[in-house]
């Protein structure tokens, strides 16, 4: 905790030493001139910093941001349209300051940019105007601050960094163009998704799991790089293959595999590659010259196991892209803030618990039976008994029924606005 400075502001500690002795001298004086002075210290404006009523709030300012209320609904066009008029009017206002980047400003501090980062987060919505404008960062600014960092999708650590400090000073007509962008493509998809079915949201790296209107499920994902973009698309999920083969694309070959083969011969034999010529015969991976101008015309497939591309599971659904939902053996990527890593495909972060949500209706195919699939490494297709429709899609803007507004980088650079653009 930073000290405070001047002559009119007393540290936490010395306050509650203060209060702590003239209780004491009260009771001695007696009851009632006790009660009156303990009264006036709990009154005192120099407890503003310290007022410890809002602490239990802090922590359930995240909360604040959830919802079970899917996207990709005709609800949420409501919603939308609510903020999109909460936004006009806080524009027609002149907006929100800009908070200057000059300090990593924390819980504890108190610095006149505090001042303006308050005023900031009044406008938006995230803090109470009735906690004023004092150049303190107490448990209501952290509080503020966190809500404001996972509406953006930010962690919500209550420490505003460079991330924080960008989604801050995108200014308030730029974020009410962002959500009328927003709502023309929520419309776009405002007919019947489904009793069931599967979103993909990319810029959120965000993957919903919807049944009879209300989300069951959850999963932080890993999308396509900027380069190697996830498409959009809208497919059915016919079936899920545990213990898969992975098969490398073509663009994964020639940018990745070529290169790496070229620097560690060992690169295949240690991965579990194996090369297959047109006909299905192996190829020696010695026999390919991996100095040649073009990457050999042979299938790279890698056998199921631990260390398998796709770990535990493929989820299939057709579709022009040659694309598919699968687990990682990489779990740690799922921590990164920035989850555009992929080369299209979709990682699943506990995918095993979408699995089973799929193969629900598909009889013979219970958690553990899954579990037991999985842990014997062999190859096992499952079609479903019932398709599951999937869609993914490009959201960077939306609301939920308590006024909440949520906001994610233009990752591919689609709203046509560099101020939103992934940096």
């Amino acid at each position: 905790m930073t000290k405070p400075t001047g002559l009119d502001r007393v540290t936490r500690r010395h306050f509650m030493a203060r209060a702590a002795g003239v209780a004491a001298a009260a009771i001695v004086a007696g009851p009632a001139f006790a009660q009156t002075t303990i009264e006036a210290i709990i009154s005192s404006p120099q407890r503003g910093a310290w007022d410890d009523q809002f602490d239990a709030q802090s922590s359930r300012s995240v909360a604040q941001t959830a919802t079970r209320h899917p996207i990709a609904s005709a609800d949420t066009i409501g919603f939308v349209e609510r903020a999109i008029f909460d936004y006009q009017n806080l524009v027609a206002r002149g907006g929100w300051p800009f908070v200057p980047a000059t300090k990593k400003l924390r819980m504890g501090v108190s610095e006149p940019e505090v001042q303006l980062l308050r005023q900031r987060l009044i406008a938006s919505g995230d803090l109470d105007r009735a906690a004023g404008l004092s150049n303190e960062f107490d448990s209501y600014v952290d509080g503020a601050v966190k809500k404001f960092q996972a509406r953006h999708g930010l962690p919500p650590d209550g420490v505003l960094g460079s991330y924080s400090y960008q989604a801050l000073n995108v200014s308030a007509d730029v974020r009410l163009g962002q959500l009328e962008t927003n709502l023309v493509r929520l419309r776009s998809m405002s007919g019947f998704l489904g009793d069931r079915y599967v979103m993909v949201n990319i810029p959120a790296a965000q993957i919903e799991a919807v049944e009879n209107g209300s989300v069951v499920l959850r999963h932080t994902a890993i999308v396509g790089k900027i380069d190697r973009q996830t498409p959009i698309l809208n497919s059915k999920i016919h079936e899920i293959i545990l213990n898969p083969y992975w098969t490398s694309p073509r663009s994964i070959i020639e940018k990745d595999i070529v290169p790496l083969m070229r620097k560690d011969p060992t690169y295949l034999a240690r991965n579990n590659i194996r090369l297959f010529d047109g006909q299905g015969n192996e190829v020696a991976p010695e026999m390919v010259d991996w100095n040649a101008e073009k990457a050999p015309e042979l299938m790279f497939r890698q056998d199921p196991g631990k260390g398998n591309a796709m770990s535990s599971t493929k989820i299939n659904f057709h579709n022009p892209h040659a694309v598919y939902m699968h687990d990682t053996p990489q779990q740690g990527v799922f921590n990164q803030l920035m989850r555009f890593e992929s080369s299209g495909c979709v990682r699943v972060q506990n995918v095993r618990d979408l699995n089973t949500w799929l193969l629900r209706d598909t009889p013979g195919w219970d958690r553990q039976t899954m579990e037991a699939t999985i842990a014997s490494r062999e190859n096992t297709v499952i079609t479903l008994t019932e398709p599951v429709p999937v869609y993914f899609t490009y959201f960077t803007a939306w609301a939920s029924e308590d006024g909440v507004v949520q906001f994610r980088d233009d990752v591919y650079q689609r709203d046509g606005v560099d101020e939103l653009a992934l940096r």
